[in-house]
């Protein structure tokens, strides 16, 4: 199995086994299954692309779990038809709706009072809109994006962001920190979508000022490594600068969160800023940056490569 599906070993918060489904195993989810397979629940699983699934099964199988094995489902419907929680880490707003409506979506096969977890980024919108729809049907939906990047989700130490109803929260919490270091409520349907934003807006900024700082400091002619090592000990220290100041120095920019993906994010950002009047003037010209950089061929880089639009 490729490394970046791996999971590495964590030591499980006591949490009452379940019966859960984990649709979409890319990055992301293939490795937060593992976590929630490794806990003791019993994993179902779906993918798009059903070799992914057979082969996570085949990768887990050996999970300890006192309610049966781990499988995989043909459909969505099908994995959730037994889960106490579904779980989702998928693309973008279609694809969640893809997952979730429909005769094989899994809000079809969910029992009464289930929960639907939702890990992807998507719009405040469509989280709203299938908290609704669950409502009507007499299921629970928590939006909760996650922040942590690839390397957070295999050590199961990810940031996640909720919102939806508190009861909802409290049944999923415990379950959810097999794969978090925080899972938190912070309000209603959308709630976690909009914090998941204020993440990328922040991190939007962050990443290009350490851009416009490592391209100064190199021109200057300052060994920039040993300048981090020194900046990094006082106010201007960050994840960013701890993390990826010294491999932008050496031009690397394989590390996991891709320009593409930034820019999906990036795009639902202003898209939500058109419709609550936020002024967002530094995301707006990152986001053009980014453009340039896919236009250089980076749409797969990590997100440090803005550099190569500074210099």
């Amino acid at each position: 199995m490729n490394s970046t599906a791996s999971v590495n070993s964590k030591t499980y918060e006591p949490a009452a086994p379940q019966s859960v489904a984990f649709l979409g195993l890319g990055v992301m989810g293939y490795p937060m299954a593992g976590h929630l397979a490794r806990a003791g629940h019993r994993v179902t699983v779906y993918n798009r692309t059903s070799a992914k699934a057979q082969n996570w099964v085949a990768e887990f199988a050996n999970a300890p779990s006192t309610l049966g094995g781990h499988s995989h489902a043909a459909t969505p419907r099908e994995a959730a038809m037994h889960a106490d929680v579904v779980f989702c880490c998928v693309g973008n707003d279609e694809d969640l709706r893809s997952v979730t409506l429909g005769a094989d979506g899994a809000f079809a096969g969910m029992r009464e009072g289930a929960v639907f977890v939702d890990h992807t980024t998507a719009s405040a919108d469509i989280a709203r809109e299938l908290s609704q729809a669950a409502r009507h049907l007499g299921l629970q939906f928590i939006d909760a994006p996650v922040s942590g990047g690839q390397a957070g989700a295999q050590n199961g130490m990810l940031t996640v962001m909720c919102g939806g109803d508190s009861g909802a929260f409290a049944a999923v919490q415990a379950t959810g920190m097999a794969f978090s270091r925080a899972f938190t409520l912070l309000g209603e349907s959308g709630a976690g979508q909009l914090a998941k934003m204020v993440n990328q807006i922040a991190i939007a900024g962050l990443v290009q000022g350490l851009s416009e700082a490592v391209a100064f400091g190199q021109r200057a002619g300052l060994d920039m490594n040993q300048v981090l090592d020194v900046i990094g000990k006082g106010a201007a220290q960050s994840w960013q600068m701890d993390n990826r100041g010294k491999t932008m120095v050496a031009d690397k920019f394989d590390f996991g969160f891709a320009v593409d993906w930034m820019r999906k994010d990036l795009g639902l950002v202003l898209d939500e800023a058109k419709r609550n009047g936020a002024r967002l003037p530094v995301t707006a010209l990152v986001d053009q940056f980014y453009a340039d950089v896919q236009e250089m061929g980076g749409r797969r880089w990590d997100t440090s490569s803005l550099i190569k639009r500074i210099k």
